[in-house]
């Protein structure tokens, strides 16, 4: 779109079924952190647009036109905002409603689904990302209208928008032609493409932060009140703290609050603060929002109580309107401890130190959990990065503070506790790359329909499936636990020791008994006790005791014989175990005789006391942390029985730390935990891989036909599902249709062959669900009077509810499974695999990972614990065909990502055999859905 050529806007794209769907307005960041919004442009906005092309100097006017003079400006806003007209767009972002950029693009008649794209930014938000912004939505709607390439012509000099399009991150052609170059750019996002969108979103997404969690001013609003006031609490914290920046506060009637000086309201501030911490009544929230949007505030925090759906929606509408970043409402509120920003704007007291270095982020949904978090860390002695109390999660998310520890240079342990999931599988993404740098922990809340239930009520967000959520951790790397005290534990062993190199430990106890103990909780987690050789427990015991173990665990016994230390440290150095787990209990007179005790050691919180009266001598506990010091690389953790910590860290002068727990199966989860990151992060990242004989084209053809015929969606038809199978490379036994006796005696006369092959039939009508439940199938027919007599027979059951029949030959003998697709509204597609036929109705039985799969995303599925020995030949089977397996699956994903109609799809069973594996029945089920691209940048 050159010169003066023509386009003009549909402000809408066009679904597989053919219909005209308004692309949805959306708020986005740019480079530097600026909120714009993203909408097509109007009759309406015909001024704006106009004054957008007057802003433009007469050199940009001449790179966009190929020309000089105003009116071509004059004359592209008139197109821009006229009549629509099927086959073209055009997208405006506007900041603080004014368009400071447009991106269109017109249909050319008779090339396939190309279409002619251009830019325009105006000068002074050149460099801030606008252009690229626009043009990845621009892609979005575009390939949801079925526009696969755009083409574009800019002048050679023109570097700025070449550059646009080369960085875009999508495949690119160009020819140059005298002065000017002519760009290709194909649209099938592939994973360069959403590694530059990665990218692009971490960085707005830290410039956009930056006011929230390293403001250089802030206003408290709402801190006056008496003594125990939410608003003076906070002024009190952050004057405490030391906060760094310029403080102000916001209290009618007051001349200072805290030492701080008072102003009667925001827009009576001498100058506008980066971030405002409202702790106002809920209504009057949305007013004063208002007002710090008006007065410049870059970010707010709304700590307190929650707000009405009217509330709530007046808030984020004026958050949107200027651009500010919103924590909460119902946050706790927000701190960050380096020493040049020392903030702890925040209602609770349990916040360690400011300015201490600390390494552990954390973001929470609730306050509770939040406050008991940060106690946590303080009394394990774990220093906190930043803070993040999410609340109701309006807008900052734990996306959000992803990305910015990803790039603080200060986090090492992420720390998140998420009731509901606003863009799940851009979490997925983040998480993944995230936690190739820290470990990401978390608590899996919600695991039962009474707690997602309760979940949902806390956060006015609906809480996922527990088989959905595991699935997202399990590709993400992200550490699951079961609540704040297993969090805690695993993150005390992350923070002071080396991962372990597997899951092989040894147990060392001077008792018995307490060794057992702990070598049940390390069975019980998944962890691995080999059996140590004689000639090493030999030299760890000498001459052992009558009482003492000469396997794993190994005993000291407590009566003289070599100190556990010892063991530990031998056991540290032997190559046949990852990790060694120490059990220190109190004994006589081991522990008991002057010669072990030291009053005036310091174990770093007083490793050697128990709460309940008992101890383990200082000299011990001093010994094994010696131990660990001498042996960086090792993973070692100790249990001490009776301990009043459920976890705590040990310390010694010289800086080692070492975990111990009061109760075996808390070290051995903790342990078992850091066993399972070793094991993601020794594994390739994985990719989505290209498959060869898939016809998309075909497919959404046929996905369109039948919405167009069914809107309100519905089951596709056996021959339509052996259609959409065949679209998409995936095997499946031969089938004929028949409607009739005659027709279905002869599609088996034609299947059998001169092979006589028996027949399976089986009964079709609308609605059917499951045919075995129905007794809707004859099997094993042999010959033609069998074939015509299963009809009759199945005809009469069914009371004239059958409308025909598939025929297929009888399928070889193979292991049955299940492989299927299910469309969770908030998670996207999610493939499951498990055992098939009647046991696929166990949904406990399937594995699960969501849509696009990698390769290893697909052998996890295939050595999911469920199914591993029914595809190794592990229960006196024959092994099957893995790479057949991987094939239907990742075959079944790319299905689910192309076609956002698909609601479920369900191949059950799949016969696996050693030489292939092949679906005997499919079920498909459409609903009218529009695309939704999870990786659009696009705010809440």
């Amino acid at each position: 779109m050159t010169g003066t050529t023509g386009t003009t806007d549909i402000t809408g794209t066009a679904d597989t079924a053919g219909a005209v769907r308004p692309v949805r307005p959306a708020h986005a960041l740019l480079a530097d952190g600026r909120t714009v919004e993203i909408r097509p442009a109007r009759p309406e906005d015909r001024t704006g647009v106009d004054g957008l092309y007057e802003r433009m100097s007469p050199e940009n006017l001449r790179l966009r036109f190929f020309g000089s003079g105003r009116e071509l400006g004059r004359q592209a806003a008139r197109r821009v905002c006229g009549p629509p007209r099927p086959g073209s767009l055009a997208l405006l972002a506007l900041h603080e409603g004014r368009p400071v950029g447009i991106a269109e693009y017109e249909g050319e008649d008779g090339t396939g689904g190309t279409a002619e794209v251009a830019l325009a930014v105006t000068d002074e938000f050149h460099h801030r990302g606008v252009g690229t912004l626009l043009l990845e939505h621009l892609v979005h709607a575009a390939r949801a209208a079925g526009v696969t390439a755009f083409t574009a012509g800019a002048l050679a000099d023109n570097h700025a928008v070449q550059k646009v399009f080369a960085d875009l991150g999508l495949r690119t052609t160009r020819q140059y032609d005298g002065g000017e170059v002519r760009w290709t750019i194909r649209l099938d996002p592939d994973e360069h493409y959403l590694t530059a969108v990665d990218e692009r979103a971490r960085t707005a997404d830290a410039a956009s932060l930056r006011p929230l969690l390293r403001p250089r001013s802030l206003v408290v609003v709402g801190a006056g009140g008496p003594e125990g006031a939410a608003g003076r609490a906070v002024l009190r914290g952050l004057r405490r703290a030391g906060f760094t920046g310029r403080l102000l506060a916001v209290a009618p009637g007051a001349r200072s609050v805290e030492g701080v000086s008072a102003h009667p309201s925001v827009t009576a501030l001498p100058k506008a603060p980066e971030l405002a911490v409202l702790t106002l009544p809920a209504h009057e929230v949305p007013e004063t929002a208002e007002q710090c949007g008006k007065t410049g505030v870059r970010a707010l925090a709304v700590l307190g109580p929650r707000l009405d759906a009217g509330q709530g929606a007046a808030l984020l509408a004026a958050c949107r309107r200027h651009g500010m970043r919103l924590l909460g409402p119902h946050s706790l509120g927000a701190a960050n401890t380096e020493d040049d920003i020392r903030l702890a704007a925040v209602l609770t007291p349990a916040l360690p130190a400011v300015g201490t270095g600390g390494t552990a982020g954390v973001a929470v949904q609730s306050g509770g959990v939040g406050a008991a978090l940060l106690g946590g860390l303080a009394r394990l002695g774990i220093g906190v990065s930043t803070f993040a109390s999410l609340g109701d999660k309006y807008d900052v998310s734990g996306n959000d503070m992803l990305r910015w520890w990803e790039g603080d240079g200060r986090t090492d342990l992420a720390l998140l506790h998420l009731e509901s999931f606003g863009n799940p599988r851009a979490f997925s993404r983040t998480a993944r790359r995230v936690s190739r740098r820290m470990p990401v922990l978390t608590v899996d809340a919600g695991r039962s329909e009474a707690g997602r239930r309760a979940a949902a009520a806390h956060t006015a967000a609906a809480s996922a499936p527990a088989m959905t959520r595991r699935a997202l951790f399990a590709q993400a790397g992200v550490i699951a636990t079961h609540g704040i005290g297993e969090l805690l534990d695993t993150a005390a062993l992350l923070h002071s020791q080396p991962l372990p190199t597997g899951t092989r430990v040894a147990v060392v106890s001077n008792a018995g008994g307490a060794g057992v103990l702990a070598a049940d909780a390390c069975a019980e987690a998944g962890l691995v006790l080999p059996r140590l050789p004689d000639s090493l427990t030999a030299d760890l015991l000498g001459a052992p005791p009558a009482r003492a173990s000469t396997a794993n665990p190994v005993d000291t016994d407590g009566s003289g014989g070599p100190r556990p230390a010892e063991c530990v440290g031998r056991l540290a150095e032997y190559g046949g175990v990852d990790a060694v787990l120490a059990v220190l209990v109190p004994t006589a007179p081991a522990d008991g005789d002057g010669s072990d005790s030291d009053s005036d050691s310091d174990d770093g919180g007083g490793g050697g006391r128990h709460g309940d009266g008992g101890a383990v001598g200082e000299a011990r506990v001093r010994e094994l942390l010696r131990t660990a010091s001498a042996h960086p690389s090792r993973t070692i953790v100790a249990v001490l029985p009776g301990q009043a910590e459920r976890v705590r860290l040990l310390r010694s002068d010289d800086g080692t730390a070492l975990p111990a727990y009061a109760e075996p199966q808390d070290a051995a989860r903790a342990l078992a935990h850091a066993a399972e990151r070793t094991r993601w992060l020794g594994r390739p990242p994985g990719e989505v891989p290209e498959l060869s004989g898939v016809d998309t084209a075909a497919a959404r053809a046929l996905v369109g036909a039948f919405l167009a015929d069914h809107p309100s969606g519905g089951l596709l038809d056996p021959r339509d599902c052996a259609r959409l199978l065949d679209h998409y490379g995936i095997p499946r036994l031969p089938q004929l249709w028949a409607e009739d006796e005659d027709a279905a005696a002869e599609a088996a006369a034609r299947l059998a062959g001169r092979r006589g092959e028996r027949v399976a039939l089986k009964a079709h009508w609308p609605g059917l669900h499951h045919r075995s439940e129905e007794d809707a199938v004859a099997l094993d027919l042999g010959d033609e009077d069998r074939v015509r007599a299963a009809w009759r027979d199945l005809s009469a059951r069914l009371d004239g509810a059958m409308t025909g029949a598939l025929v297929q030959p009888m399928a070889r003998r193979g292991t049955e499974l299940v492989a299927g697709v299910v469309q969770d509204e908030v998670f996207g597609p999610l493939v499951l695999f498990g055992p098939g036929g009647t046991a696929a109705e166990v949904l406990a039985d399937h594995a699960a990972r969501l849509a696009p799969l990698t390769d290893r995303d697909v052998r996890d599925l295939l050595t999911a614990p469920r199914c591993a020995p029914l595809l190794l030949g592990r229960r006196g089977g024959e092994p099957v065909d893995l790479e057949a397996l991987e094939q239907i699956l990742l075959r079944l994903s790319r299905m689910a990502c192309d076609l956002p109609e698909l609601a479920g799809a369900d191949l059950n069973p799949v016969l696996a055999r050693p030489d292939g594996a092949t679906a005997v029945d499919a079920r498909v089920r459409l609903l009218p859905r529009r695309a939704h691209d999870p990786h659009l940048r696009r705010l809440r």
